[in-house]
């Protein structure tokens, strides 16, 4: 089995066909988002339609916090009045449909299938909204998922960045630097966590989506860049009177 795994796509429409029909062209079976549908650009209602459209086909589709950050009883909160996530979040709350922010408050914020636990941030308190971002993050979330015997490949978004984690013969774990449209062995006698980065706001100077391809088969992993019109992408945040900061990110990647 082939899995397309995405992650905060953020109402970059642009970016997620891009994604899409590149991750068709590698003959994926099974299409995995895993959070952060909105929030930053310009087309949420688009991409939640299309996200419905996964689900609706059998693909997997879990809540991100800016999920929840556009819910009503959100946006009045401190976290909608100081974060960046917040200068968004009512514009998309009002592009959306009572019955499509309704779906997205139901998201699941995890979602297993054999061997695999799909997660939008850490998977120990997967509500907290933690960053794995190092070692001892991605030590905690695995430990947790892990905590069923069963799962050996943790997934995940949130930051915005590809890596990828595997714990070898001692407690410690190892990180491992990912090329992108490299296959790397993932063999199931080990654990592994990833990140695998953002489909709609690249933050590393590289503007290219980010998402990654898993065969389970093969038990290989690969990380992708996609080129996408990005700078149509960033007219099209002017063009619907958002920050200018959101326009400039796509432009730079950063």
């Amino acid at each position: 089995m082939k899995y397309a795994l995405l992650s905060d796509i953020h109402s970059n429409l642009h970016a997620l066909e891009a994604c899409l029909d590149h991750a068709q062209k590698q003959g994926v079976d099974r299409i995995a988002v895993l959070g952060d549908l909105v929030g930053y650009g310009a087309f949420p209602l688009e991409v939640v339609t299309r996200c419905q459209e996964i689900a609706q086909s059998g693909g997997i589709v879990l809540r991100g916090n800016h999920e929840e950050l556009i819910q009503s009883h959100s946006l009045n909160s401190a976290l909608a009045s100081q974060s960046l996530g917040g200068q968004t979040a009512e514009w998309t709350h009002e592009q959306l449909s009572p019955a499509q922010r309704f779906w997205l408050e139901i998201l699941p914020l995890t979602a297993q299938e054999d061997a695999l636990l799909f997660v939008h941030a850490s998977a120990d308190a997967p509500e907290r909204w933690r960053y794995v971002n190092d070692e001892r993050i991605a030590a905690l979330s695995l430990d947790a998922a892990c905590a069923n015997p069963d799962v050996h490949y943790v997934f995940g978004g949130h930051v915005h960045q590809q890596s990828l984690y595997y714990r070898g013969t001692g407690r410690q774990l190892m990180a491992f630097k990912p090329t992108a449209g490299v296959p790397i062995p993932t063999p199931k006698h080990r654990r592994w966590i990833a990140t695998v980065g953002s489909v709609g706001q690249p933050r590393d100077g590289n503007p290219r989506a980010m998402y990654a391809v898993f065969d389970s088969t093969a038990a290989k992993l690969t990380f992708h860049r996609v080129a996408y019109d990005h700078m149509a992408a960033a007219r099209s945040i002017r063009q619907a009177g958002l920050p200018e900061f959101f326009a400039q990110r796509l432009e730079t990647g950063r």
